[in-house]
């Protein structure tokens, strides 16, 4: 049995996420395994699928790689990108040689949608929201100006309200563009710009914008230098305050044998290292290094470039962001991985940003005639809907228009899914493979005389990576060194050697890719034994590394 092409022509709703899972795994029952992690704050199940050929070992025997999607309601791309890295994983075993060596020899765990409750209000309502439907930080609605669809179109789009006190004007070049009123400007028409919505307890006079009454933010949750809601919005009671996060944070802790992370995110075609909180001299010098590679390699799939959080990617010059998840993995755990903003409005419609952030609160009105240029020449005039006039039942005259934000702004339109996903499973698929491997490198069996066995047997690294992963899961000791076992058969003895002992890690080919760094053969290791037992008896040892797998190799004695 085989499934259907991947459909791109929309945004798949919880249930719709449902069926396409079953379905694979009808299709694909030696690749995939369904795992329920955890419920939602309304009782959704949230799914890891575990992608390996399971005849080739079980996923927690072999290394594995993270991805994740959707921490953001709204950031729906990401669980497209997730769901097709999982169909183009099983659909290709066996006819692509890059997945089958993968599913072969790894494990990828894949986690379509974390915010399940809030993806879903997104998609079928006009609402927009961070993460949880969870209300917070406060239980009840506040005053002031809300989001609401007031004219019944199905869309929550801006209003411009005439306010000669106001700080925009409408462009002559073009009336659907809002510029800037200059500081010494008078005597024009001008507008004041707020989302369409109503005002919750209006006097008449003034207003302010009403807080959202769904504050969370899961990627503020998590225990990196976690900051209370004072100091960090959206962060939570605690971390791991929420059961999604709670969720991803146990199984993480039962599944050791993860080396890296993608996250797929949504704004600004980049990718975004650690750390939010500290510059780049916080790192270990090696793992900076491995972090630079890895980022040239994911700019060279994809294109996007990679930055730092810290150094390139503020919202605010003299503020970092608390508690978030690409953070909490590489200083908890020592993994690798990016926050990946997988799609960009401006940058696809040919605009350069000298600042990710800063663009957004300042760019030049050029940069708006180029934005609607690329809709009415690529969308059909679809992404932005023309002012129109509506009578407010609070504040009278106003027009309501702007663009469709949910469907432009904050996630591809469908006619970009394709080649968006195709760019980003392959470069999934890629950092995967640099994961550690342990594997056999020689056994040698050598008779000593009588029923004497000298026994050595050699390992190696077949990864990139080391086997602890990065100088700093050493520095957190987040990684066991890769344990050995002896196991004989009744009437075999240890003479020399330990039935149980543990093997130093290995390194792999990453600290070989400058010819300085190279230190000889330390992607192998040995041990040796003296056994003595009656020909034919058979032993059997064991290797097993928490992230590079699991070796199990069976000798007989005088074969």
């Amino acid at each position: 049995m085989t499934v259907l092409a991947f459909d791109f022509s929309h945004y798949l709703t919880y249930g719709e996420i449902a069926e396409f899972l079953d379905a694979h795994l009808k299709a694909y029952p030696h690749l995939l395994e369904r795992r329920v992690i955890g419920q939602s704050y309304e009782g959704r199940d949230i799914w890891v699928m575990a992608v390996t050929h399971q005849a080739t070992g079980a996923a927690l025997k072999k290394p594995g790689y993270w991805v994740d999607a959707n921490t953001h309601a709204g950031e729906v791309t990401g669980s497209a990108v997730a769901l097709y890295l999982l169909h183009k994983l099983v659909t290709q075993y066996g006819a692509d040689p890059q997945i089958t060596r993968l599913l072969d020899q790894h494990t990828v765990y894949i986690l379509p949608r974390l915010a399940v409750d809030g993806a879903e209000k997104y998609l079928t309502t006009p609402y927009r929201l961070r993460s949880s439907v969870r209300p917070y930080p406060y239980p009840e609605e506040r005053d002031g100006l809300y989001p609401e669809d007031v004219d019944g179109d199905g869309l929550i789009l801006r209003m411009r309200l005439r306010d000669d006190c106001g700080g925009w004007k409408i462009s002559e070049r073009d009336p659907r563009v809002m510029i800037r009123r200059e500081p010494e400007e008078f005597g024009g028409e001008y507008y004041t710009l707020l989302p369409e919505g109503l005002i919750r307890n209006y006097d008449g006079y003034g207003f302010g914008m009403a807080p959202t009454l769904e504050g969370m933010d899961f990627n503020r949750n998590y225990p990196h230098l976690w900051a209370p809601e004072n100091q960090q919005q959206g962060a939570g009671d605690f971390p791991f305050s929420e059961p999604e996060t709670r969720a991803e944070a146990e199984f993480w802790q039962e599944n050791r044998n993860i080396n890296g992370f993608l996250s797929y995110h949504t704004y600004s075609a980049v990718f975004i290292r650690p750390y939010s909180t500290h510059p780049d001299e916080h790192f270990p010098t090696e793992d900076l290094e491995i972090y630079k590679l890895l980022g040239e390699k994911a700019t060279a799939h994809t294109g996007y470039p990679c930055i730092s959080s810290y150094h390139d990617f503020r919202y605010h010059p003299k503020e970092v962001c608390y508690g978030v998840m690409d953070d909490y993995g590489y200083d908890h755990y020592g993994w690798y991985g990016f926050t990946v903003e997988l799609w960009d409005a401006p940058t696809q419609a040919g605009i350069k940003k000298n600042d990710f952030i800063q663009w957004f609160r300042w760019h030049a009105p050029e940069d708006d005639y180029q934005l609607l240029r690329w809709n009415d020449e690529e969308l059909q005039g679809q992404g932005f809907i023309p002012w129109r006039p509506f009578e407010h039942p609070q504040l009278g005259p106003v027009e309501i228009g702007g663009w469709d934000e949910k469907a432009v702004w904050q996630n591809a339109p469908a006619q970009y899914l394709p080649e968006i996903c195709e760019k980003q499973a392959r470069l999934a698929i890629n950092l995967a493979l640099l994961s550690p491997r342990l594997a056999l490198s020689q056994v040698r069996l050598t008779p000593q005389g009588g029923d004497i066995y000298h026994l050595v047997v050699q390992w190696k690294n077949e990864g990139f990576l080391p086997t602890y992963t990065s100088k700093k899961a050493l520095e957190r000791k987040a990684v066991r060194p890769i344990e050995v076992s002896l196991s004989l058969a009744p009437g075999v003895k240890l003479v020399s050697g330990h039935l149980h002992q543990e093997l130093p890690h290995l390194e792999g080919r990453s600290n070989k890719f400058y010819e300085s760094l190279a230190e000889g053969t330390d992607h192998r290791r040995h041990l040796e034994w003296v056994l003595q037992g009656p020909q034919g008896a058979p032993i059997q040892i064991s290797a097993y590394g928490e992230r590079c797998g699991t070796v199990v190799t069976s000798l007989t004695l005088g074969a």
